[in-house]
């Protein structure tokens, strides 16, 4: 249900704000009326108003006064003023001031409707438009890029030392470890964060028609270019383009894009005209480029432009110990995505995600989680309700020692390991459940729970 706007109206002559106050709650609208400009600014303390309607000359402050208060403490509520001594000094004042119109009187009551409208609905744009803005700045926040492992750590910290530069960056590191999501969160928290946000994929798109699609093309340039069309980088201008796979690019756009970047502007395909461009570029691959330059079919001019900060993201496989955090991120997003339950994993599961090695990085792992969210029935995501390649892969106990060789061993290791693996298949067996996993195992719970913390098992 929609909420109903509130309107202010003041004027000093009763009958007449009474007359409009009927008409306008006839309208479905909440009104309000005061006969001064002083009244009007004291119910403006206790809540807001969508839309004032105000009388220009008024006892005390006049409608100009209300107005530039209003707009000074609240810019985004619209101001009508209404007058019966239409000037056109105090039309250009009042719209000057930010008056969203000027209606004189006697005005027709059908117009006035329509006027306030539009009031209402720039007003609801607005305040949408404010709302899309957050959610897109929430959605690509540094706590929407999961992980507390010491290599994700050197991740963030580099992040937050270059997020207010326009310094270029290359992001590095196998495909699904997000970076494109780290490339947004960087655009969005920085100070383009209001300015565009143009990605490109350099692998998608087919040689021929790469160049026009990052530098543009003008009518009848080639076959097919019935139009003129700016490329990637105008449509970037002012924020941030991100070229990824950018290993992938043919050797002959790679001395264009060197161009691009050494002198600030874009030529498009078929024009001789040249287009200044301010532009923040941040690039990513997961192909190795020192060794492309090495083969000769990268650009070491290029490499080193694009190269100035480097990014390396690690594979899911070298921070295993972000699996677990991982896993309880992705369960919570996708159920509440899908409007289900929260569902859980058995102790049993998550050891099999834990063991598998993930070849597909995060995003191979977002994939099983949506997977198994949508087609396991019960509460609790099992090792069976995984696919075959994660839920055949739990780890064997490695072997412990029998006996004493003539080299000793590493008593407190064997003990702890020893620990490890009967604590591990105690909350396998009872699923989870501490209280359980103590009594076949002899211990107190709380006794459990602290060898739990200390080998460092999830539980």
């Amino acid at each position: 249900m929609e909420l109903t706007a509130r309107i202010l109206i003041i004027d000093d002559e009763r009958d007449n704000r009474e007359a409009l106050t009927l008409l306008l709650r006839g309208q479905g609208y909440d009104v309000h009326d005061v006969g001064t400009a002083e009244a009007a600014l004291s119910l403006l303390k206790k809540g807001a108003f969508d839309v004032i309607i105000t009388d220009l000359f008024l006892p005390g402050l006049s409608g100009i006064d209300l107005l530039k208060r209003v707009k000074s403490n609240a810019p985004g509520t619209d101001v009508i003023l209404i007058t019966g001594h239409a000037s056109a000094e105090t039309a250009v004042e009042a719209m000057k001031e930010g008056a969203f119109d000027y209606v004189t009187k006697p005005f027709n009551f059908d117009k006035l409707k329509i006027i306030i409208s539009k009031a209402l609905e720039k007003g609801r744009l607005l305040a949408e438009n404010s709302y899309l803005k957050q959610q897109l700045r929430g959605k690509y926040k540094f706590e929407r890029i999961i992980g507390n492992s010491p290599a994700m750590q050197q991740v963030f910290s580099r992040m937050e030392k270059i997020v207010d530069t326009d310094s270029t960056i290359l992001i590095l590191g196998e495909s699904g470890t997000g970076k494109e999501l780290v490339a947004k969160a960087i655009h969005f928290n920085g100070p383009r964060k209001d300015k565009p946000f143009v990605a490109i994929n350099c692998g998608a798109i087919p040689a021929e028609l790469l160049e026009s699609e990052l530098f543009g093309h003008m009518r009848g340039a080639f076959t097919g270019a019935v139009a003129d069309k700016p490329g990637k980088f105008e449509l970037a201008h002012t924020g941030t383009i991100f070229l990824d796979e950018i290993g992938t690019m043919p050797m002959h756009l790679q001395m264009k894009l060197l161009r691009v970047l050494q002198e600030h502007e874009v030529e498009r395909v078929g024009s001789s005209r040249r287009v200044k461009l301010n532009v923040r570029v941040i690039s990513a691959t997961n192909a190795n480029l020192d060794e492309q330059v090495r083969k000769g079919v990268f650009r070491d001019d290029l490499y080193y432009r694009l190269n100035v900060i480097p990014i390396h993201l690690p594979p899911l496989r070298d921070r295993s110990s972000d699996i677990p955090l991982l896993t309880r991120h992705f369960l919570s997003r996708i159920c509440e995505e899908m409007n289900r339950p929260l569902k859980s994993f058995s102790v049993a599961a998550l050891r099999a995600l834990e063991a598998h090695d993930w070849p597909g990085n995060v995003r191979e792992m977002e994939n099983v989680i949506e997977r198994s969210v949508t087609l396991t029935d019960s509460q609790q995501i099992d090792r069976q309700d995984l696919p075959p390649e994660i839920s055949g892969k739990a780890p064997a106990p490695a072997p412990l020692p029998l006996h004493l060789d003539e080299e000793g061993v590493d008593l407190p290791a064997i003990v702890a390991e020893l620990e490890r693996q009967m604590i591990s298949e105690a909350l396998t067996r009872t699923e989870g459940v501490k209280a359980k996993a103590a009594l076949l195992l002899g211990l107190n719970r709380t006794t459990l729970v602290e060898k739990i913390k200390r080998l460092g098992l999830t539980s």
